[in-house]
């Protein structure tokens, strides 16, 4: 009987976010400062209240996610994982749950990973689309056509659970991959919200830049297993870990494929903290005999 951690990753922001953690602890309010202070800029403020459109700009939403997640997790008196795992921005909450990275190593991490992905995303026009009730393996061979078709770039980004595949990709090819989706028989495929094609190659540009800043940054051993998003397996060596927080940026977040793992492993509870349900809904979809709760 093993418990689990996770924690969500950019797309759970809200306005408001901590306000109340920051009003009703001072440890949360230590905490928020510590993290204007290492960023450069109030995001206390930012998150308690921005607007949503200041909220959505990637190198403020990733560092907000990250510190709410944080503030959530610590406000847990008996917190103590069997195992962790992040979806996405959130692997590098994990990794702090887990001891392997310190909270301000972390959170600039978290910063120039959100600014070389804001760069990278105005490189190349590119979004992704949620693609409902379709196989993976569909999904997959209609990303590989598209390429060898058009030579437009699609590729499967995240595997949130059965039934929920999220694409990445060029504009064009999106929007040619929704077309396709729906005629293989997808319930729907909707293009997201985001600002550009994560966990996809044309997030490239980005990877050099956060891939020195993670050389020059001291991990430590984990404390527990992390299940990293690229590898779907538990992970306890510290330069393995780097390599995979690297090779996260143009990989896909293998969500599903990582719970199965954690499941196998003897997780039988899942415990998200931070900001929203997201994850406990999805480690449900996955197996719906887990027992999940949350802290927001």
């Amino acid at each position: 009987m093993k418990h689990a951690f996770v924690f969500p990753g950019q797309g759970s922001q809200f306005v408001g976010m901590g306000k109340e953690h920051y009003e009703n602890s001072a440890f949360a309010k230590k905490l928020c400062e510590q993290a204007n202070e290492v960023l450069g800029f109030r995001i206390s403020d930012i998150m308690f209240v921005g607007t949503e459109e200041d909220l959505k700009q990637t190198n403020v939403t990733q560092p907000a996610v990250f510190l709410h997640s944080i503030i959530a997790y610590k406000s847990i008196e008996s917190a103590s994982p069997d195992m962790v795992a992040g979806h996405s921005l959130g692997e590098f909450t994990a990794l702090v749950a887990n001891g392997t990275l310190s909270f301000d190593d972390a959170l600039q991490l978290v910063s120039v990973r959100a600014k070389a992905m804001q760069k990278a995303c105005e490189v190349t026009p590119s979004t992704m689309a949620a693609v409902l009730n379709l196989a993976d393996e569909k999904v997959e061979e209609i990303c590989t056509q598209i390429l060898n078709d058009t030579g437009e770039i699609v590729v499967p980004a995240n595997y949130n659970c059965p039934g929920q595949l999220v694409v990445s990709g060029s504009k064009a090819g999106i929007d040619i991959a929704c077309e396709r989706m729906k005629a293989a028989g997808a319930k729907r495929a909707i293009v997201l919200p985001v600002g550009g094609a994560f966990h996809s190659p044309l997030m490239l540009p980005a990877k050099e830049e956060l891939a020195a800043a993670i050389l020059s940054t001291k991990f430590h051993t984990p404390t527990c297993a992390v299940y990293q998003n690229v590898a779907a397996k538990a992970v306890m060596d510290k330069d393995e870990v780097k390599q995979n927080l690297v090779d996260q940026l143009t990989g896909a977040v293998r969500w599903t494929q990582s719970v199965q793992s954690m499941i196998a492993d003897g997780a039988s509870r899942f415990t998200e903290a931070g900001p929203g349900k997201v994850l406990q809904g999805l480690v449900q979809k996955i197996n719906k005999e887990m027992q999940v709760d949350g802290v927001s």
